[in-house]
């Protein structure tokens, strides 16, 4: 795919506010991202497509170096995670935090070095625990009492394993009550207030197969205010302090987690990075010294705020459905490669590509095309009035927790990735098919 003239029409910095960096406004109402037309990539790949900017993703890579100069940014794999991402943020200097096995071997025989990958999960099976070791990661996180005997167990008697405690610190942080991770009322981590996570710390410094190098918590996510960070720290030091007192032990690392907040929508508020790492500096430092701790070193876990702003959804309009007041824009895929509405409520921007439109805006709601009521992807949305079949809808801000969240719902089939960056294209992912769907089912 050739690359496009950018110097067309500069993108007006409110309307594309949400979009990648690269995004550039072309003739007959296109939009090109990383010098590719979209319109391009939906005729040559087909619909629905996801489109990820490598320049975008490597970009954020390096503002969070800029902005944690002296802290250690793991990516954060859960939001999304391809063999070519792996790559991009090992060359950008960023670690990765993994939650499973597969997310795990994924990354290694990608080439990233396990020794930059921390394991997390609040229910790690054998088989995680075994891939961690046999594959040298880093660190793993400790979620629950249960897991310090196993992994001790399964490094055996000449072993030695780095590891963290997960701590739930009490604090409320979030955009929506699924994703607040920071209290005692869900899954993850051990209670400060109740004693598990210093009983937690106790344990593992009686097991010689393990090496306690920090604490870890994450608070929530999709958070856009610095506050509930500084909470967490201050509470987190306090935390550090009563164990150098209790067991004379001074842990070198304090990993706060991820979370970064995003703006879905133009004018919607995201964190403000640069205020967040002068905060968590000042923060650490002033309560360590008052602690009289040494400043351990700082360990954060962006996903979402990396690849999400890089990535866009394309999608073409089968159906348009007037029903009372209300106008429904069904297109080609739906919640099996977009749960996040139903989920989370998450609203989105979705804008009509590859011709320009003089009829005037109408209020629409786009829909999916999966069996459930519940399948609405961008719910009371100004769209053209005259859209109709056939036209092709992108939706920004699609990189993170979009395809590393579908479903097989319907089988529908996954819809493929394809990078884009200075002006070529490649299928990162290739579409799922119903090829996929017959060979995985080998019952009669």
């Amino acid at each position: 795919m050739t690359a496009v003239d950018l110097s067309e029409i500069p993108a007006p910095a409110g309307e594309l506010s949400v979009w990648p960096a690269s995004t550039t406004r072309l003739p007959h109402g296109d939009l090109a991202v990383g010098g590719v037309s979209l319109t391009e990539v939906a005729e040559r790949f087909d619909t629905p497509v996801y489109v990820l900017d490598e320049g975008e993703v490597r970009g954020r890579c390096r503002t969070y170096r800029d902005a944690f100069p002296d802290a250690e940014v793991l990516y954060a794999a859960k939001a999304f995670l391809s063999r070519a991402m792996a790559r991009w943020v090992e060359e950008e200097g960023l670690g990765l935090d993994v939650c499973s096995a597969g997310e795990l071997e994924l990354a290694v025989t990608a080439g990233f070095p396990p020794e930059r990958i921390v394991l997390h999960g609040n229910a790690k099976s054998p088989r995680d625990i075994e891939a961690a070791l046999r594959l040298g990661v880093g660190r793993i996180v400790i979620d629950s009492p249960s897991e310090i005997a196993r992994i001790a167990a399964a490094v055996g008697p000449d072993g030695r394993q780095k590891v963290m405690v997960r701590v739930v610190p009490g604090v409320s942080a979030g955009g929506h009550d699924k994703i607040r991770t920071g209290t005692e009322d869900q899954k993850f981590g051990l209670s400060l207030t109740d004693g598990s996570a210093q009983d937690a710390v106790a344990r593992i410094l009686g097991q010689p197969q393990l090496e306690l190098t920090g604490l870890h918590c994450h608070i929530g996510s999709q958070i856009t205010e610095v506050e509930p960070y500084l909470v967490a720290v201050r509470r987190m030091v306090g935390l550090l302090a009563r164990i150098r007192d209790a067991h004379g032990v001074v842990l070198p690392e304090l990993d706060m987690g991820g979370g970064h907040g995003i703006g879905y929508r133009p004018g919607e508020a995201a964190l403000d990075l640069t205020a967040l790492a002068r905060g968590l500096r000042t923060e650490l430092g002033e309560g360590c010294a008052a602690a009289g701790l040494s400043v351990p070193r700082l360990v954060i876990e962006p996903g979402r705020a990396v690849a999400g702003p890089a990535g866009v959804a394309v999608y073409r309009v089968l159906a348009v459905k007037h029903t009372g007041e209300k106008v429904f824009v069904a297109v080609d895929g739906g919640m099996s490669d977009n749960p996040r509405p139903a989920l989370y409520g998450v609203r989105y921007a979705p804008r009509l590509i590859g011709r320009h439109s003089a009829a005037g805006a109408r209020t629409a709601t786009v829909v999916g095309r999966h069996c459930e009521a519940g399948d609405v992807l961008a719910a009371d949305v100004e769209l053209p009035g005259d859209v109709h079949p056939g036209d092709l809808l992108a939706v920004p801000v699609a990189g993170a927790y979009q395809l590393s969240m579908a479903s097989g719902y319907n089988m529908v089939g996954r819809p493929p990735v394809v990078s884009v960056h200075e002006g070529t294209s490649r299928v990162l992912l290739r579409r799922e098919t119903l090829d996929d769907f017959r060979s995985r089912d080998i019952g009669r």
